[in-house]
């Protein structure tokens, strides 16, 4: 049985995207992948399916290995845009795809949330367009890059300020398939400040397949650890931590600087009772993969579950 620590960390926090870079799968091998991960002992890390909105009518014809028990639980996706009116045509069109197919989906397929890329034009006008478009029912994240996240955090935290029942979540990407994907520590320690101290959610995508940060052959860089990234935001929101703690945490490289136990989360000299990395985890919610296997081989050669 995992350490009630390392459950609080990692409870529904992998979103699977196994349609996507480096496995691109086909749809119906990856909805196979999430029916046989949601019946697996393991499924308490599981979070959502990620699924284009243009893939909606595939999916539809492959809800069978699905049903109230074990749902299909997903993340729609909307895809990324080039003006602000093609990403206000984009939103509107996939709102509409969403209620569609929710209605016509049965208890056998569930959408939890819904994620899309920022246009580059971004100002508070972008922030109402979304409002007047997104499904209030909905639990939003909006991406943008490392290097002007913060940028549209603050316009994001103004927006929750101001419409309390529009509160609206950010998405970084994290990594990708080649090394100048990936943003340095140090960018993602000051997305993480910027997020906790405007108390905007955040969600991580991209390039976190394994616990603890490593050099990796296949992008000739080194790639972010999930338990690096996740571990980081929930000390630093409890201790708060300084971005140079933030980086150190983000660095670190040794599996055995972690520790989990019933009681707390570990990380060197510092701690954060389990109870309290679930409060905070409502502000750090999830992380998207492409593999829900290699996450759960790696936390097993760690010995961790």
């Amino acid at each position: 049985m995992p350490a009630a620590s390392l459950r609080a960390l990692l409870a529904q926090a992998i979103d699977y995207a196994g349609l996507f870079p480096p496995a691109s799968l086909p749809l119906e091998p990856a909805l196979q992948n999430y029916s046989e991960y949601v019946r697996t002992p393991d499924a308490w890390m599981l979070g959502a399916f990620i699924l284009p909105v243009a893939e909606f009518g595939a999916a539809a014809r492959s809800l069978s290995q699905f049903d109230n028990q074990n749902p299909l639980r997903i993340s729609a996706l909307g895809p990324k845009t080039d003006s602000v009116e093609s990403f206000r045509a984009s939103l509107l069109a996939a709102m509409k795809a969403i209620s569609c197919f929710q209605a016509n989906s049965g208890a056998a397929a569930s959408i939890e949330q819904f994620e899309m890329p920022l246009p580059a034009e971004l100002n508070a006008e972008t922030l109402k367009l979304i409002r007047s478009s997104a499904d209030p029912e909905l639990r939003t994240f909006w991406e943008a890059p490392a290097e002007t996240a913060e940028r549209a955090i603050k316009l994001i935290a103004d927006n929750n300020r101001g419409h309390a029942n529009r509160k609206l979540a950010f998405k970084l990407r994290t990594g990708g398939v080649t090394a100048n994907a990936f943003p340095s520590s140090a960018e993602i320690a000051s997305v993480l400040t910027c997020a906790g101290t405007h108390q905007v959610p955040i969600k991580f995508t991209a390039g976190l397949h394994h616990p603890v940060r490593l050099f990796h052959d296949s992008v000739r860089t080194k790639m972010h650890g999930f338990l690096n990234v996740l571990g980081s935001a929930v000390l630093a929101l409890e201790h708060e931590w300084t971005e140079k703690q933030i980086v150190e945490l983000l660095d670190e490289e040794d599996p055995a600087a972690f520790s989990f136990t019933d009681d707390f989360f570990g990380w060197r000299d510092w701690r954060v009772a389990t109870e309290r990395v679930a409060v905070h985890r409502a502000l750090v919610t999830s992380l998207g993969s492409c593999s829900f296997d290699e996450p759960r081989d790696d936390l097993r050669a760690l010995k961790l579950l």
